[in-house]
């Protein structure tokens, strides 16, 4: 089968660490095509969507993680799968790609659904499961933010558009700087940021759960480094095992019919503690370090999922 690839450049990969290699990687070792298509590379005409894409073989090797074969221009009639691996954020150009994703014929499976990925704002879609959360508001009022940051004393204060780790802030009691922490965030209390109760349990670090169709498919703790208090990789984290506990599959169970009915396949779900944080479903990762920490290869678990998929 022809598998299409919608991500960031190639040159920007890292083999050891990123999860949109580890799939291609893995679909290739099942003999399947594998076809890079980076932003802008849609093209919708007369109804029938067509990818100005390169075809590449990937291969374990830290310094030419790909081969390069030769541009191909693939018509929707020819494609079976097209994987959705964008690196937030949803911005302009990421929202073009879904609706012209949608487009395609019923029989082009499209992991993740662009639907469900535009349905689903990573920090904000979770509010609505009040019990799973932590103590949460999304505004952009000065007067509303500042009363919850006393409210709760120890908050933490974040773009409703961030990834990464980008501007998230730990807002505690005595500190001088809160307004401008937020006046800074809101952009002069004009764009909505989240603020959520401080859960200390993030000291021990955030547990990456990734779910396949609404399933656990593994977890790994991310650990921050003393000098800073993010745990996520990009900001420096350190990958750990861990222990899927009996919370966290009550947090799972009440996603689980939620991501299934919106086509969101694979999602990566963020726990502190008893509390979900944030649903990812742009381009999750963490596969490769749950690789490494389990002795397993959950890409396969992924790909014949997918074949599974292609038949329905």
């Amino acid at each position: 089968m022809k598998f299409v690839f919608l991500m960031d450049p190639l040159e920007t990969v890292v083999m050891e660490k990123d999860t949109s290699f580890i799939l291609m990687l893995g679909a290739h070792n099942k003999g399947h095509e594998i076809y890079f298509l980076p932003e802008g590379g849609i093209t919708l005409k007369n109804g029938r969507v067509i990818f100005h894409t390169t075809k590449v073989m990937p291969q374990a090797i830290s310094h030419q993680p790909f081969v390069i074969d030769r541009p191909v221009i693939l018509t929707d009639d020819q494609v079976d799968v097209v994987f959705i691996r964008t690196d937030p954020p949803f911005d302009a150009e990421y929202l073009m790609a879904t609706w012209l994703l949608d487009r395609l014929p019923a029989r082009v499976k499209v992991f993740n659904r662009p639907s469900g990925i535009r349905r689903v704002n990573e920090k904000i879609w979770a509010t609505q499961f009040t019990s799973i959360i932590p103590p949460t508001l999304v505004s952009c009022n000065k007067h509303d933010l500042m009363a919850f940051t006393q409210e709760e004393e120890n908050t933490i204060a974040k773009p409703t558009d961030g990834f990464g780790g980008q501007s998230v802030f730990h807002i505690h009691p005595g500190q001088s700087n809160t307004n401008v922490i937020l006046e800074t965030l809101t952009q002069r209390w004009t764009k909505e940021i989240i603020i959520q109760r401080y859960v200390p349990d993030s000291k021990d670090g955030d547990k990456r759960i990734l779910l396949l169709n609404g399933e656990p498919l593994g977890a790994v703790l991310r650990m921050h480094c003393e000098s800073d208090h993010r745990n996520n990789f990009f900001a420096g984290g350190k990958p750990k095992a861990t222990e899927i506990t009996a919370r966290d599959h009550e947090i799972i169970n009440v996603l689980k019919p939620k991501l299934q009915e919106l086509g969101l396949y694979f999602v990566g779900i963020d726990v502190i503690g008893p509390y979900l944080i944030e649903v990812n479903v742009t381009s999750p990762t963490g596969l490769q370090e749950m690789n490494r920490l389990y002795n397993v290869t959950l890409e396969n678990t992924v790909i014949e999922f997918v074949e599974k998929l292609t038949k329905t």
